[in-house]
């Protein structure tokens, strides 16, 4: 099956060449050309960068010394086959895993080794691979769990529901009540996650990590599963994130429409090691990155007639 997923990938590569403009996707397939059109990537410091990171499991290197550089008010995107690393990379960057070696900086500060709840509340937020909703709570209060670092109140002020908590209370339920009208949840506010259709659960789920007014956001896969509607959907909704917002965004996504669409920079990993990093037009022609996904689906087909 991923033999297949390889070369169907590579082909739509290979047959949206010469459509991309050189500094960016063409999402006109996918969302609206007003929304989609990009020029070059933002100038300015990196507000995220990466150096020399590895990551091993025994013999395993999930992560062999990748550096990257994410600027400020970016849209960029990691691809590569299954197992190349990039959640793993994802989970460095949001203090899941320690690095073995290597340094992650944000906004100019060391934040090696931090940990999640610390990075968090310096500003970067993340949504799964596997939907992690709490299934017996509605809507409206699981994108309010994203609300808990921008809280002040303490356990008692919280616990008798007075002063600064009743006041926190309301101006964060505003805040999240804008999330739910901006992600057009607006009619299943009050329903139970567990109730919903797949593709609302991820659109659940990217409301939580917005709620947490992040600086840098990392989406890993957050249209796998989707449907085609859905993923226009979603596609708008990150798209609107990153250029309405202002927020910066680091994807991980399978489907290379949407990632040559919607990214101003593509970064490629195999086998742990990065490959190629480069504008969607760039990556679409670089050799590597061809034989990375050809080069893996003839080897798997090969062992599957074998």
């Amino acid at each position: 099956m991923h033999s297949v997923v390889c070369v169907c990938i590579m082909t739509a590569i290979i047959a949206r060449h010469g459509s991309v403009d050189e500094q960016g996707g063409n999402a006109g397939d996918i969302v609206s050309s007003t929304l989609s059109s990009r020029s070059v990537a933002p100038d300015g410091e990196p507000l995220l960068t990466v150096s020399g990171v590895s990551k091993h499991f025994g013999g395993v290197r999930a992560v062999e010394d990748i550096s990257l550089e994410v600027r400020r008010g970016g849209l960029t995107s990691i691809i590569g086959p299954n197992g190349a690393g990039k959640t793993s990379l994802l989970n460095i960057i949001s203090g899941f895993y320690q690095p073995d070696t290597g340094s992650i900086r944000f906004e100019g500060r060391d934040v090696t080794g931090t940990r999640p709840s610390g990075i968090a509340a310096l500003g970067i937020a993340r949504t799964f691979q596997n939907i992690a909703l709490f299934s017996g709570m509605t809507v409206l209060d699981n994108i309010m769990l994203g609300r808990h670092v921008r809280m002040r109140a303490g356990i008692l002020s919280s616990f008798v529901y007075w002063g600064l908590a009743q006041r926190e209370e309301v101006a964060h339920r505003a805040r999240v009540e804008e999330l739910i009208e901006f992600l057009e949840l607006e009619d299943l506010r009050k329903q139970p996650t567990s109730g919903l259709a797949y593709g609302l659960r991820k659109r659940v789920e990217l409301g939580r990590a917005l709620a947490l007014e992040p600086k840098l956001l990392l989406l890993d896969e957050p249209m796998g599963g989707m449907n085609q509607e859905e993923k226009e959907d979603m596609a708008r909704f990150i798209l609107e994130v990153n250029r309405e917002r202002g927020t910066t965004i680091i994807l991980i996504e399978h489907d290379m429409a949407v990632v040559m669409d919607i990214s101003e920079r593509v970064a490629v990993l195999d086998h742990g090691r990065k490959i190629a990093d480069g504008t969607p037009s760039e990556i679409q022609r670089h050799p590597e990155v061809i034989h990375a996904y050809l080069g893996n689906a003839a080897q798997r087909e090969k062992e599957a007639a074998a």
